[in-house]
């Protein structure tokens, strides 16, 4: 996949044709590079490609987008660390929404076309006092995907969608383009009206739906999402719940 040419100044392209993780390589020493802001890892095929929970994330060879990103937002503070998953997220359903409606993105970190999972992502920070001094993320896209054989229970990809097959390089380069444009606002402060269209994509965001925690089921609305990321419910008897990454999981 060539993509240096069309990607934003001061990104670096590494293409894999297969590797075991895309974090890991990025983490690996030869991926650094000196004045490089953003260092984006893309591959065919993963051999430990990693979901949601400790799951695996079946991708067909050479079907699908699975890249990695690295960049180093020092301008952000532990505490809101959560707003890179945020743009993350947003760069990817602002890049499929030219190829159709209802994406979304399930909270913390699934994106969602209407009732299915089109896509998953992971986000690791490494900090010094409280500054983030470095951000790796894995995003795992179905693209050309059209038979899935593991026991997910709803994955979906965008040829199945749109009827048609799509580039995958044009696509990642618009992702690419849509991270760096809310990057650089973040860097300007503008974290209110992101967070504001975050909300505004969030699967479910509107009216009652079923959640189960360590107590069990229950039903609530979406009330927000914290700085550092907790989601915040509220169920039918008007109580305030809150919860961490993997405290609660919606049903579907």
């Amino acid at each position: 996949m060539q993509l240096s040419n069309d990607l934003p100044e001061g990104w670096r392209h590494i293409h894999l044709a297969e590797t075991d993780s895309l974090m890991l390589a990025l983490k690996r020493e030869e991926t650094a590079a000196e004045g490089v802001d953003f260092v984006l890892a893309t591959t065919d095929f993963q051999t430990v490609g990693r979901g949601q929970r400790g799951s695996s994330w079946e991708a067909e060879h050479g079907a699908n987008l699975l890249f990695g990103l690295k960049c180093q937002p020092r301008f952000l503070t532990a505490e809101r660390q959560f707003l890179l998953s945020e743009i993350q997220a947003l760069a990817v359903v602002l890049a499929l929404d030219a190829h159709g409606e209802d994406f979304s993105v399930k909270w913390p970190n699934d994106l969602y076309w209407r009732d299915r999972k089109i896509g998953g992502m992971l986000l690791e920070h490494d900090l010094s006092g409280t500054a983030i001094t470095q951000t790796i993320s894995g995003v795992g896209l179905n693209v050309n995907q059209t038979d899935f054989k593991s026991d997910a229970p709803n994955p979906v990809s965008l040829c199945q969608i749109t009827g048609r097959r799509h580039d995958r390089a044009a696509l990642m380069i618009t992702i690419c383009r849509h991270f760096f444009h809310l990057y650089r606002r973040l860097q300007q402060h503008d974290e209110a009206a992101i967070h504001a269209l975050y909300l505004s994509r969030l699967y479910h965001r509107e009216g009652f739906h079923a959640y189960a925690d360590a107590h069990g089921r229950f039903e609530a609305e979406i009330i927000g999402v914290a700085p550092i990321g907790t989601l915040i419910l509220r169920d039918r008897q008007g109580t305030l719940r809150h919860y961490a990454f993997k405290e609660v999981r919606q049903l579907l």
